[in-house]
């Protein structure tokens, strides 16, 4: 089984920046101090121990002298000239080297002078602070000589590490603050994307790196293409309504000046079919680029859908999941989405639901029935324009044209989000889910 380390690494772009920049730093002062404590501290150590295991050699072997008193008299006055205390003879001596867990050096201080001197009993670095407490064994009994630590190793041993780790700290903050600074711009243009996908357009200036700013100018390009086709498309739609709209009503007015028969009734009848078709198509061909994003209630917006359901005999039923919030969107052009998914779904089946459910990256609007469903493998079909399936939920079927999911999932995508059908399982038929970002 292979390990992956990819669920451990950051997902942003700033804190895999910072990843890269962090661990150099680190790898670098940690073979540093590894090389420093290994070649440099614990040589300068060792040399320093062994000078002074030159002293305590001395007074190891005064203390070799038959009569103890002379030998205790020689061991003191030998102490006392190298500025040490000596015991001889010395009583509760340690049985064992007792060393310090953050002492960098104290094995080094230990081996270097049990190599050195014979018959060491304990080399103590722990119980008297700063001072080094040797026994050694003679023929008066065990010899205890304290030693100032200092001698044995540098007196600051650990100012070079701490200068290291300082100054890494500190140039790991300004590297930070810095590549903060030059992130900003691409989060700003993430940002101002993440709008326009939603159908927004926020105050946006290339800034930052080249490579940004060439980005920034490119989006800003795009979007103003965008802005422009919309507004030409938008032009030459409201033309073409005019022109369409003028025909058909004097094709109207023209036939109910006719006498009333059957050939009058059906003609009348087409052109009123054609009225709504081309309303139809104007309004996927339009969507929501007239209107404006405001905050509204999206419990407010499927209250209406359900009102305008009432008022023509039909119910729906809405489920409040969603607490009371605010969301910008535009307001008609998700009810008139929401309005495509329940006439839908009122045209199938008798028992419609309508739940809001919010989270804090979504609203979503689900649309329930007991109708016959679309299968699952006709459901991406069933989203594309003019689309007719050969199952009993065909979006044609009763009047439609089959634009009906293709503009409710052309509102999701404006808002950010996406339109997803599937099987209700509280009530056996389909399930629309349209969703919008926060």
């Amino acid at each position: 089984m292979r390990l992956s380390l990819k669920p451990f690494l950051p997902r942003s772009l700033f804190g895999r920046a910072a990843l890269i920049l962090i661990v150099p730093i680190v790898t670098i002062q940690l073979i540093v101090s590894i090389a420093f404590i290994q070649r440099y501290f614990e040589g300068v150590t060792r040399q320093l121990t062994r000078g002074v295991m030159v002293e305590l050699a001395l007074i190891v072997k005064a203390a070799q002298n038959p009569l103890l008193a002379d030998a205790a008299a020689e061991v003191r006055d030998l102490s006392r000239a190298f500025s040490m205390e000596a015991v001889l003879p010395a009583t509760g001596v340690a049985t064992g080297d007792l060393i310090n867990w953050d002492d960098l050096t104290g094995d080094v201080v230990t081996q270097t002078l049990r190599e050195g001197l014979a018959r060491v009993i304990s080399v103590d670095l722990q119980t008297v602070r700063r001072t080094v407490v040797l026994a050694v064994e003679t023929p008066h009994g065990p010899l205890e000589i304290a030693v100032e630590r200092g001698r044995f190793s540098a007196s600051n041993p650990h100012q070079l590490l701490v200068i290291m780790i300082v100054a890494s700290a500190l140039m790991t903050l300004i590297a930070y603050a810095f590549l903060r600074n030059q992130l900003r711009p691409i989060k700003k243009l993430a940002e101002a994307a993440e709008a326009f996908g939603k159908g927004e357009t926020v105050p946006y200036r290339p800034r930052g790196a080249l490579e940004v700013r060439a980005a920034g100018a490119a989006f800003l390009d795009m979007r103003a293409r965008i802005d422009r086709a919309i507004e030409t498309r938008t032009l030459m739609l409201s033309g073409i309504s005019h022109d369409l709209r003028t025909p058909l009503t004097r094709l109207r007015l023209g036939l109910s000046m006719l006498p009333e028969d059957e050939d009058v009734t059906a003609l009348l009848s087409d052109v009123l079919e054609m009225e709504r078709l081309v309303d139809e198509f104007l309004a996927f061909a339009r969507g929501d680029a007239m209107e404006e994003p405001e905050e509204v209630d999206p419990m407010h917006v499927a209250g209406r859908v359900v009102e305008n359901a009432a008022r023509s005999g039909r119910l729906v039923t809405l489920h409040a999941v969603a607490e009371p919030l605010r969301l910008r969107l535009r307001p008609q052009a998700v009810q008139r989405a929401i309005e495509n998914l329940v006439g839908n779904a009122l045209r199938h089946a008798g028992t419609v639901d309508l739940t809001v459910i919010a989270n804090e990256r979504a609203v979503r609007f689900v649309i329930e029935d007991d109708g016959p469903g679309i299968p699952a493998t006709q459901r991406d079909a069933a989203l594309a324009p003019f689309a007719r399936l050969d199952s009993a939920r065909d979006p044609n079927r009763g009047g439609g044209v089959g634009l009906g999911l293709t503009i409710a999932a052309d509102v999701a995508r404006s808002h950010g989000g996406n339109l997803t059908l599937g099987q209700s399982e509280r009530l056996g038929g389909l399930r629309a889910e349209l969703r919008v970002a926060r």
